[in-house]
């Protein structure tokens, strides 16, 4: 009597499927083949060649093809489907993707599957010792898109908390000056709370493992930048200064993430460390207090100005006589700070804060009109050294301040 045949053995199809099986994992090597083809293909010349223009090609990525690379982006974090692109040269299909692709979507995708191939030692030790795809990944830090900022900021990340490659990546930073304004552009421009933390992260990392680098960000040694910078990176970048850039990104962090607020806190920790990088703290702290003493002399105006309008009853004097006591120990906190941080300046600190904004005629006749006559030692010795630095302008407030003239 006829019969269908049987059906293939369990055991036939478990050995079928195990041949083309990544490792221990249920993954097969046939469908990553065929995403990582379409992916060359994507870059390809003859891809160029299509009906579509090839600024649509750049900057699109068909549903699909995102779908697919997606899922290798999350099947990455296997250490079997790691070591399986690895073997496969992915690193470096993503290396063509990063310098020949302009789409955003898919730039970020391949960082962020080299992100979690890095997470294993040795991939990451072969990663960080290709220099070209070093070179470039260090470019994406000039990239506009977020996403794709957060993704290679991860990456270095990694790299970094490496023992073993960590090296590698510091001497990379140091001799690509474009990283020192890419990153503090980031830290003074982007709102992306995520993306600070982790920029913040990174040069935490960096400051922890090299001084020397520290030292070099501090006195903005690395300006060669624009010249190096790729056409993703931001355009006429201005002369950045590190302490600055890294106040605004704790201002931004601080209430979403108290976590990335304590990351900026131990970079200023750091900075403490050395005399530059106090140095580098102390003039927009000065500018910080002035500021501070240029407004309650603003408060004192209005308060004027409204008792010349109304008589308050009783109980509003009480208040506002209150109000001017915490005023008072206030200005007594920020001129006491003031004076000692102003007479230890030099010349080349007087210098290097007129240049930044945080001293001018207006700013130091102010703080000169708060601190005299109680601190005059402090006030003359500041004065001296201005006048080493700009006698026009020490000649204008010695003008305005008589006293001082008496003493020289």
């Amino acid at each position: 009597m006829d019969r269908n045949p049987s059906p293939p053995s369990s055991e036939a199809e478990d050995e079928e499927a195990s041949g083309d099986a990544v490792g221990d994992t249920v993954y097969s090597k046939h469908w990553l083949f065929s995403v990582l083809t379409k992916l060359i293909e994507v870059i390809s010349p003859e891809k160029n060649d299509s009906n579509l223009s090839n600024e649509e090609i750049q900057t699109e990525l068909e549903e699909e093809m995102e779908n697919d690379i997606c899922k290798v982006w999350d099947m990455s974090m296997d250490e079997d489907v790691a070591l399986f692109l690895q073997e496969f040269n992915a690193p470096d299909i993503f290396m063509g993707v990063l310098a020949k692709s302009k789409c955003p979507r898919l730039t970020e995708i391949c960082v962020g599957i080299l992100g979690n191939m890095a997470c294993f030692q040795d991939i990451c030790m072969s990663i960080s010792k290709d220099e070209n795809l070093g070179q470039v990944l260090l470019q994406r830090l000039c990239d506009s898109d977020s996403p794709t900022l957060l993704e290679t900021s991860r990456l270095l990340l990694t790299c970094l908390s490496q023992p073993d490659v960590a090296n590698i990546w510091v001497e990379r930073i140091r001799e690509n000056p474009s990283v020192y304004d890419c990153v503090c552009f980031i830290m003074s421009s982007s709102t992306n709370v995520e993306l600070l933390v982790k920029v913040g992260e990174v040069v935490d990392k960096l400051f922890d493992l090299d001084e020397d680098l520290m030292l070099n960000w501090i006195k903005n040694c690395s300006r060669q930048s624009v010249g190096q910078s790729t056409d993703d990176s931001p355009e006429e970048l201005p002369d950045f200064n590190i302490v600055p850039c890294l106040l605004e990104a704790a201002k931004q962090v601080r209430s979403d993430s108290p976590e990335g607020l304590d990351v900026y806190m131990h970079i200023l920790q750091l900075l403490t460390t050395v005399d530059e990088g106090i140095q580098a703290i102390d003039m927009p702290l000065i500018g910080s207090l002035i500021r501070v003493l240029q407004y309650m002399e603003d408060c004192g105006k209005r308060s004027v100005d409204n008792s010349k309008e109304s008589k308050p009853d009783e109980t509003e004097k009480s208040g506002l006589t209150q109000e001017d006591f915490h005023l008072k120990i206030l200005k007594d906190i920020c001129c006491e700070l003031l004076s000692n941080m102003l007479q230890e300046l030099t010349k080349e600190n007087i210098l290097e804060g007129l240049n930044q904004g945080h001293l001018n005629e207006q700013k130091c006749s102010c703080a000169f009109k708060n601190l005299l006559p109680l601190y005059f030692t402090a006030v003359e010795s500041f004065h001296e050294a201005l006048r080493e630095a700009d006698q026009t302008l020490a000649d204008n407030l010695e003008k305005c301040f008589p006293s001082l003239r008496l003493q020289t």
